[in-house]
């Protein structure tokens, strides 16, 4: 081979790796965020607080700029009214978190010593919590244990945590149905954190009871797998169960194939929550219809879309000013035709008592007891 032909290829393969390298930045500065409606807030309706999260493909949180964020109540765009959040990654300030650990602590736990792992991942999340955080820890095996209650105090829940012992067997569904009732007070953004490593099998709720008992407190719930996934029967990790309870409410699934992995799932579940974006809107429906609206988020100029709903609430269908005269109209129509069958009947048996009755000379005439003849 002569030297030009060398030149020719070592040039040709440099500018290659240059240009794929360069192609490979760009691709990454270019990609698109995966944005995530995680909570939707109508305590104060028709002020509408929705929460969203911004990560990449490896679930990191990326900023991006508030500005480009539109959001879509039943196809209308929406006027934001208050923007925050955002966290260290968009250089702004953070919105306050409530996080419930919710622990598994049944024997299998002792295994490999995951126990231990599972209590350094925990402290972990409890060191990075920021000035008007909260957490709250949930120990479960066979029985459901509140070992800490929602506070601000890391050296208490870090004690906490270091007290957890081991014990029988599983009821994770249990555990999620006392940590949605622990969170029920908290305003504000909630999630729930939970880890195990088996099936459920002492529990009286089920993934059903639990999605029913969130309702439309819009916390969420993201769980991590730290068990067997090969394994069959009880000791293996019902990961299937996992992806749908995190999906139905709102969360993600993760999996942590050993103690390292685990610690860096809790770091990253708490720089995620940490980085999300709090967008206020007031909605133009201001009834409280009890009927579903749909909420869509997207950024301008991106074709990232993330879609989620939410209920305004209302036993009874709300009515505008303007409609209440007819809306009391029919309701009186309405409570005539339910009394009026008794008023009726009532009118009736007072009529046939007066028939029947002495001194109206109504009816047949009484008969005397004197003029009945009596046969021996």
């Amino acid at each position: 081979m002569s030297t030009t032909t060398r030149i020719f290829l070592s040039v040709g393969l440099i500018l290659t790796l240059f240009l794929g390298t360069t192609l490979t930045v760009q691709a990454q500065e270019t990609e698109s965020p995966q944005v995530r409606i995680t909570q939707v807030d109508n305590s104060n309706f028709p002020n509408v607080t929705v929460y969203v999260s911004a990560t990449n493909a490896a679930g990191e949180p990326v900023g991006i700029d508030p500005s480009t964020i539109q959001i879509y109540e039943d196809g209308q765009l929406m006027q934001l009214v208050d923007v925050q959040g955002g966290g260290d990654v968009a250089s702004d300030e953070s919105i306050p978190v409530t996080t419930m650990l919710v622990m598994d602590i049944s024997g299998s736990m002792d295994k490999n010593d995951k126990i231990t792992g599972a209590k350094e991942a925990a402290k972990s999340y409890v060191s990075q919590m920021r000035l008007g955080d909260q957490a709250g820890l949930i120990a479960y095996d066979t029985n459901v244990y509140t070992v800490q209650p929602i506070t601000s105090d890391t050296s208490a829940l870090t004690a906490a945590i270091d007290g957890l012992q081991t014990g029988s067997d599983t009821a994770m569904y249990d555990a999620l149905m006392q940590a949605v009732a622990a969170l029920e007070s908290a305003t504000g953004r909630k999630a729930i954190l939970v880890l195990t490593d088996g099936m459920d099998n002492q529990s009286s709720n089920t993934i059903e009871t639990v999605i029913a008992g969130i309702g439309t407190s819009g916390l969420t719930i993201s769980a991590i797998g730290f068990g067997d996934v090969a394994a069959s029967g009880q000791s293996g990790l019902d990961e299937t169960g996992l992806k749908s309870l995190s999906e139905r409410a709102g969360g993600v699934y993760a999996y942590a194939s050993s103690a390292d992995v685990l610690k860096s799932l809790f770091q990253q579940q708490s720089r995620v929550l940490q980085s999300e974006y709090k967008l206020t809107y007031v909605s133009p429906f201001t009834l409280r219809d009890g009927v579903n609206r749909n909420l869509t988020v997207a950024l301008t100029g991106s074709p990232v879309v993330a879609e989620e709903t939410y209920n305004p609430g209302g036993v009874l269908p709300e009515v505008s000013t303007t409609s209440l005269p007819l809306f009391l109209a029919i309701l009186a129509g309405l409570l005539v035709l339910l009394f009026l069958p008794g008023l009726i009947g009532g009118i009736s048996g007072a009529l046939r008592s007066r028939k029947g009755g002495p001194g109206f000379g109504l009816g047949k005439p009484a008969h005397s007891a004197r003029g009945r003849i009596k046969l021996k």
